[in-house]
Order: structure tokens, then C-alpha cells, then sequence
């Protein structure tokens, strides 16, 4: 009500139905918003799904659509949303949040303001109603809304801060020019590889540097289905981060990634823990002490995950 109440005095594009399950549902219509071409677009929710049966899965697609034809849009969002805090903010809060936006958007942004209140400060209003309708207000505060949670997502915002503080620093950009630290992520076909991505993303972006993921083939076997489908999966997902996915093919897989990680001038790899077993360790050694061998000017981030 409190929103409804500023917003008063603004021209709204009325939203428009979509049937799912027999019911329906109301969302933005891009097309009109399209139609009427305002100079601004006012947009909330940009990490929002949208009703299964729409043009495009993700608001943040429609906003894309919207600000290609010329239109400036303002939107919002809760840090939780953007996609390399995806693992950090299930750590911190127990909780996956499944609406996501890639951290591209942020980058592409003319501005990002931060809007910060205490955790106090949002408990009170969730409970004044100004955020949630009723029935969703003790749920809420004994899920998300706890106040360790709140704590934890406010000092993260801050350290979003922070990182980015020294991009926009007047006069000191040129001092980053010499630095050129490329990440390198090592991609398999088991589970953890989204984990990784994430990570890798997340490090690239703090060194201001470039992301890179690699997949090695081995010429005697072959992807299955599901292990091709997750493989363009991890590639999407890599080039959301804005990197550049690679896949070379070699019966060493040390050895190719010290290769693509020496002509690529890569600075830093991310690894998970190996999947071998301990006789395997014991015959063979793993691909973290091969790399060591290869890589000695390389710095080395195995990722603690679990085996699968």
C-alpha cells in the first residue's frame, strides 16, 4: 500500500493475463510498455520469474528487450538475486534463492544505488505489512526474514561495496592495467561445475580480472546425453558471467589445462576437490599435485565440495 501510495500521480501500463492451470495470472506487458515508448520505464522486481506460458522465462530478459528499444529502465533488487552470491547466500542462510539475475547486469548498469536500512528497520516494516500481505508475515519472519539472516546479507551488500569502490575511483582505473589477472575454471560433467563457476566468477570479478572456463575431453570416451546437456548448460552459464568457455580434447587432462591456462596467460585456477579414489591418488597422484608441477607461477583454488 505504502508503494501504491507513492506511485501515485505516475502513468501505469496496465498489466496483462496470462492463463496457467486453469487460473489467471497477471504480469508486465512488455509489448505495450513497447508501444507506449516512454522516455523512462519504472520496473520492479527484476529478478522475478515469470507465469510459465510468457514470451521470455525471467523479467530481466523482458527489461533487456525493453532498454534495446531505447527506453532507460529503473529497476530493484535484493542482493540475494544477483548469481555469484548464489552459493554465499545459501552458506550464510540455509536458504537457495531460486530468482536469480546474472552479475552481467550489474556490470552493463549506468548506476547501481545502494539502499540500505538495518535489519531492525525491515523486520519492522515486513510486520507493519509494507512488504508482505498479511498471511506471509510470520512465515517470513522465521524463514528469510530472521535477523541473523538480515545481518549476514547486510554485511555482504557492504562487501559488494567495497569491491566495487576502486572501479569507480577517479583518475586510479589506469593503474589496473598491468595487472591482467584471468581466472581459469575447470569444468567436468559432475554437479559441482555450476558450483565452481560461480566461484570463479565471483574471484574474476573482485581482481578485476577476466573469466575463463575449460573442459577436457578425452578422445576414448563418450558424453552421454545428459553429460552434453549439463557441458551447454555450464557454457551458458559461463558466457552469463561474460566468460569464455573452452573445450579442447586430450587423454591428459593436466597437462591441457596447463596448456589452455599458459597460452591464455591465466593467473589463477578453480578446481574442485579431486573425485578419485585414494588408490587412484596413490597410483596416479592427482590432477592438483600434476598441476603444481605444470603451473608454478600459478595460484590454485580447490574448492571444497561434495562428491556425487
Amino acid at each position: 500500500q505504502e508503494t501504491a501510495e507513492q506511485a501515485e500521480g505516475l502513468e501505469r501500463v496496465p498489466l496483462q493475463a496470462v492463463n496457467h492451470c486453469d487460473r489467471s495470472l497477471r504480469e508486465m506487458d512488455t509489448e505495450a510498455i513497447l508501444a507506449r515508448h516512454p522516455q523512462i520505464a519504472l520496473v520492479d522486481e527484476l529478478a522475478h520469474t515469470n507465469v510459465p506460458g510468457s514470451v521470455r522465462n525471467k523479467r530481466y530478459e523482458d527489461v533487456e528487450v525493453i532498454l534495446a528499444a531505447g527506453i532507460d529502465v529503473f529497476s530493484t533488487l535484493n542482493i540475494q538475486h544477483i548469481e555469484s552470491l548464489n552459493d554465499l547466500v545459501a552458506k550464510l542462510t540455509g536458504i537457495v534463492v531460486r530468482e536469480r539475475i546474472p552479475d552481467r547486469l550489474l556490470d552493463e548498469a549506468d548506476e547501481v544505488i545502494v539502499v540500505d536500512v538495518t535489519p531492525e528497520t525491515l523486520q519492522e516494516r515486513l510486520q507493519e505489512g509494507k512488504i508482505y500481505a498479511p498471511e506471509k508475515i510470520e512465515q517470513s519472519l522465521h524463514n528469510f526474514f530472521k535477523r541473523r539472516n538480515l545481518i549476514a546479507l547486510r554485511e555482504l551488500a557492504f562487501r559488494e561495496i567495497a569491491d566495487n569502490l576502486e572501479e569507480t575511483a577517479d583518475g586510479d582505473s589506469s593503474r589496473y592495467c598491468s595487472v591482467h589477472e584471468r581466472v581459469l575454471v575447470c569444468v567436468s560433467t559432475y554437479a559441482n561445475s555450476s558450483q565452481l563457476l560461480r566461484r570463479g566468477a565471483r574471484l574474476a570479478s573482485q581482481m578485476k580480472g577476466r573469466l575463463y572456463a575449460v573442459f577436457v575431453e578425452h578422445p576414448d570416451r563418450f558424453l552421454t546425453k545428459d553429460e552434453t546437456l549439463y557441458l551447454e548448460i555450464c557454457e551458458h552459464f559461463c558466457k552469463e558471467f561474460g566468460g569464455e568457455f573452452l573445450r579442447v580434447t586430450s587423454s591428459d587432462i593436466p597437462k591441457a589445462i596447463a596448456e589452455v591456462a599458459h597460452r591464455n596467460l591465466i593467473t589463477q585456477v578453480v578446481l574442485g576437490q579431486s573425485q578419485k579414489s585414494r588408490l587412484a591418488l596413490l597410483l596416479r597422484g592427482s590432477t592438483v599435485q600434476q598441476l603444481m608441477r605444470y603451473l608454478k607461477a600459478v595460484d590454485l583454488h580447490i574448492i571444497a565440495t561434495n562428491k556425487t
